[in-house]
């Protein structure tokens, strides 16, 4: 018996540490793309999608990899009157295929192979969203679950919906439900998805059961996909689970174009802002590694249209100063960096931004990233994160969450370095200030500085 205990105990270490090798590989670092639903919401369609990649391509040099279509791709009328009612497009198996009537290319059997292989022909990774589950539609009918013995009614939890989506019945623990994610992921495989975001997961409800399936399905398939698991606040207690089976999961509801927003009933949290973000990242210092990434959202800058997946056509509400914010914040929290303009309408400020290659590095290649606890009471609403680079770098990260300007001094050592003189360079502007023993620290409303530290 105890041999047995051995064996299994060994076993169970080996399986950690291949799961462990292999986030490794498929995210070494917070992954970086752009997504869909800022701008186009329930309606992307080829057209748009291929007009958006053309441009991320050009972004390639500065780490942005991912495209990805967010939700909706499946359903011939997007703008219907309700989610289970827009003409979903379902193969003879009950799973989810491209509407051909906005994805020409998906016709005979295709799928998005056509589609994906363009975009790797850019040098660039393609990824799609979906809500968890099994469409109603496949369980009315009863359809088969390729590969197996089993049907559809088999694996479907016809008594969990997702609360904000009822496109879909929830996926049993059972055999049943394992084939019906197998066959899934075998045709995303196929296809050559490399990012799956799955929604109505993470948090409202929190569905382990159908994280693990997931998963389980991917490994199955031999390539190498980045799970998403959406959406947030993923409780911390969750922590140590979530990352055996997601490279990303959200740390927050989902994150809009405004600085705060005010919500009708407590407890409310959708949407969020920027500034819900600075409380929703500390608790996940030091989660950030080991190809694991905690996710603060997308960074919803630039032109929010045609269809945004929230509010009506627009320009970011978010200033220049709050935009900088935060993509600095993510960056120095290492969360994943996905874009969420319309990128066929890029203006000259966001386009400054997103190609800051110094910032980027921060995200890509830092480490100990964590925030300063303990600030002088004179500091009011500034924040502070810190963590380290190559060679001895340290990089400090500087908040101004006041709605008036700021002005003060700090000593490197209020700031959590060593005493003592140090040079620095602001990552934005470029300024290099002269070695001083403190940090003369000036910042807009909303704005902030990032330093290199020598």
């Amino acid at each position: 018996m105890r041999r047995w205990l051995r064996s299994a105990l060994l076993l169970s270490t080996l399986i950690a540490a291949v799961a462990a090798a292999g986030a490794q590989e498929v995210a070494p670092t917070p992954p970086m793309g752009w997504n869909s639903w800022d701008a186009y919401g329930f309606t992307i369609d080829e057209a748009g999608f291929k007009a958006n990649v053309s441009e991320l391509a050009k972004l390639h040099a500065y780490g942005w990899t991912y495209a990805v279509i967010d939700e909706g791709w499946y359903m011939g009328d997007p703008l219907g009157d309700s989610l289970r009612h827009r003409d979903y497009a379902l193969d003879a198996h009950g799973l989810l295929v491209p509407s051909a009537k906005r994805f020409p290319s998906s016709v005979d059997g295709q799928g998005f192979k056509a589609l994906a292989d363009w975009v790797h022909a850019h040098g660039l990774k393609f990824g799609i969203h979906i809500v968890r589950g099994i469409p109603r539609q496949a369980v009315d009918a009863n359809l088969p679950i390729a590969g197996s013995r089993f049907h559809a009614q088999d694996a479907a939890d016809t008594a969990d919906t997702c609360p904000w989506d009822d496109g879909d019945y929830g996926v049993r623990d059972n055999a049943a439900g394992q084939a019906y994610y197998d066959s899934m992921l075998a045709l995303y495989a196929h296809w050559g998805v490399d990012f799956l975001k799955v929604d109505c997961i993470a948090d409202h409800p929190y569905r382990i059961s159908e994280i693990r399936q997931i998963a389980a399905a991917i490994t199955k398939t031999g390539r190498p996909i980045v799970l998403s698991l959406s959406p947030g606040p993923t409780q911390l207690s969750h922590a140590a689970e979530i990352r055996q089976y997601g490279q990303m999961w959200r740390i927050s509801n989902d994150v809009w174009d405004g600085w705060t927003f005010v919500h009708e009933h407590p407890g409310d949290d959708f949407p969020m802002g920027v500034r819900n973000i600075f409380d929703r990242l500390p608790p996940w210092a030091g989660q950030a590694r080991d190809g694991r990434w905690p996710d603060a959202d997308m960074l919803p800058f630039g032109e929010l249209a045609p269809h945004p997946g929230w509010g009506e056509p627009r320009h970011s509400r978010l200033t220049l100063d709050e935009e900088r914010t935060q993509l600095t914040l993510l960056a120095i929290a290492r969360s994943p960096l996905i874009l969420g303009a319309n990128l066929t309408r890029l203006d000259d400020a966001t386009r400054a931004l997103i190609t800051n290659k110094d910032v980027i590095a921060v995200d890509q290649h830092s480490h100990d990233n964590h925030p300063l606890e303990h600030l002088p009471a004179g500091f009011g609403q500034v924040r502070v994160w810190a963590a380290s680079g190559k060679a001895g770098e340290r990089y400090l990260a500087v908040f101004n969450l006041d709605d008036k300007p700021l002005s003060l001094q700090a000593t490197w050592r209020q700031l959590g370095l060593t005493s003592g003189k140090h040079a620095a360079r602001e990552l934005w502007s470029g300024d290099r200030l002269p070695t001083s023993d403190h940090l003369p620290i000036r910042l807009p409303a909303h704005g902030c500085a990032l330093y290199s530290v020598e």
